[in-house]
């Protein structure tokens, strides 16, 4: 645990970030660039047709929204134990991101489902509890914005993100505890065809890459707000 405290530091984190940042980011771009390409030349599905498209749109989304409620509360976590100096900044910054790439995911299931199921919406076990991880994040960025004190409000967000990772399991079992209409697992049982997993993959891996990279950007940018409005202060007085 001691790297990660050292890390916590805002003026080592600046350092870290100043290097890994720029190489995140061409890792992103080249990600997203190599498992777009690869994707749209793959060939139809024998049952979904053209829409398999949508499955490597939709499934990353939903992977880096699980893992930036993830970034949240292991953030969260540290606030309240430890009480790390850029925990409550890293959680704060990860929301965001994590219900933009929530939206993204129940979207593009949306307009996956309309032609598979003949539907947008259905109260599926998956679906209903992807939808709770979208209100997770917005209960989360409101308790921030509701209350005044910064420490109040970081203890009361950080405790909503710990109570909602019982939903994270949920979301990734639903379909093994539920009857569902949403299909089960096929990556690690070898269910999907080799020729859509690789750039599956790909652009699960830019997805994350992503979120990181935006993620550091939104530390760092707060890391410098707060420096700027301290030195403002200083000048005031």
């Amino acid at each position: 645990m001691n790297w990660l405290f050292r890390y916590a530091n805002p003026h080592n984190f600046m350092r870290l970030s100043n290097v890994l940042l720029p190489i995140t980011a061409v890792a992103t771009a080249l990600c997203l660039g190599v498992g777009l390409y690869l994707g749209f030349t793959v060939p139809p599905d024998y049952q979904q047709g053209s829409t398999v498209l949508l499955l490597f749109i939709h499934v990353p989304a939903d992977v880096a929204a699980e893992a930036a409620y993830g970034a949240i509360a292991i953030c969260s976590l540290l606030s309240l134990v430890w009480r790390h100096p850029l925990s409550d900044i890293a959680g704060r910054a990860a929301a965001p991101f994590g219900a933009v790439f929530t939206a993204l995911g129940l979207i593009t299931g949306a307009l996956w489902g309309k032609p598979m199921w003949g539907t947008y919406w259905v109260w599926d076990a998956r679906l209903t509890s992807f939808l709770l991880l979208l209100f997770l994040f917005f209960g989360y960025m409101a308790l921030w914005n509701a209350i005044e004190d910064e420490v109040r409000a970081a203890r009361a967000a950080a405790i909503l993100a710990l109570v909602g990772v019982v939903n994270i399991p949920i979301i990734k079992f639903s379909v093994d505890w539920w009857s569902t209409l949403h299909q089960g697992e096929s990556i690690v049982s070898g269910k999907i065809a080799p020729v859509y997993l690789a750039p599956l993959l790909i652009m699960m891996l830019g997805y994350i890459l992503l979120f990181v990279s935006l993620w550091m950007l939104r530390i760092r940018t707060v890391i410098l707000e707060r420096r700027a409005r301290t030195l403002m202060q200083r000048s005031a007085a």
